[in-house]
């Protein structure tokens, strides 16, 4: 009698540890795509947005300039300009980017490079129409606030994905306080019963 109380108790405790190791790997889990979700909303959303609307100042700065002809702009800010979006272009293209949102960064890109080249030759020879840069800044405007709206999306969708963690995470919490009781029930009643010799 006295080995099988020993397994009684043995078995009891293992089944404890087992019921707490599974519950801690499904939070564990549930805890790390909580902190992705998270951890993208802010990377991948609010910091691209925050250099989508950066480059959207800049811009206008330009536009502004072009529609008060402003040769000074040209001359002395406009490189810096450049060169201010450029690095925004750069961190941007380091953040996550969805299919469509890659196709229309790609387009923002390539705009801009066809700015440059007839800020060049505006300023250069004056050959260039003020009316083509304004369609080419135009174009640059579209393509920003597109990728704007791309990040409220994918923000709104990382925050339901966020939610939807929490609801599990409730979820699971209160499933796992009912099994503790359970089990606890279950232990008390493994080592303290003992079946009556006939």
């Amino acid at each position: 009698m006295i080995n099988i109380n020993k397994i009684k108790k043995v078995v009891s405790i293992l089944l404890v540890f087992l019921i707490v190791l599974t519950t801690n790997l499904v939070d564990k889990d549930n805890f790390n795509s909580l902190k992705k979700s998270v951890t993208t909303i802010y990377e991948d959303r609010i910091v691209a947005s925050d250099l989508l609307f950066e480059s959207l100042l800049l811009i206008h700065e330009k536009e502004t300039a072009l529609i008060s002809s402003d040769s000074l702009f040209y001359q002395k800010r406009n490189k810096q300009t450049n060169d201010e979006i450029k690095n925004y272009i750069e961190v941007y293209d380091q953040t996550k980017l969805t299919s469509k949102e890659h196709i229309l960064f790609n387009e923002f890109k390539n705009e801009f490079n066809h700015l440059k080249k007839l800020e060049e030759s505006y300023v250069g020879s004056k050959s260039v129409n003020k009316s083509e840069l304004l369609k080419s800044i135009d174009k640059i405007t579209n393509k920003l606030q597109s990728l704007s709206k791309i990040q409220l999306e994918e923000g709104k969708q990382q925050m339901f994905i966020s939610n939807k963690t929490i609801k599990t995470i409730d979820l699971f919490t209160q499933i796992e306080i009912v099994f503790l009781i359970m089990m606890a029930i279950l232990v008390q009643f493994i080592i303290f019963y003992d079946p009556k010799k006939k």
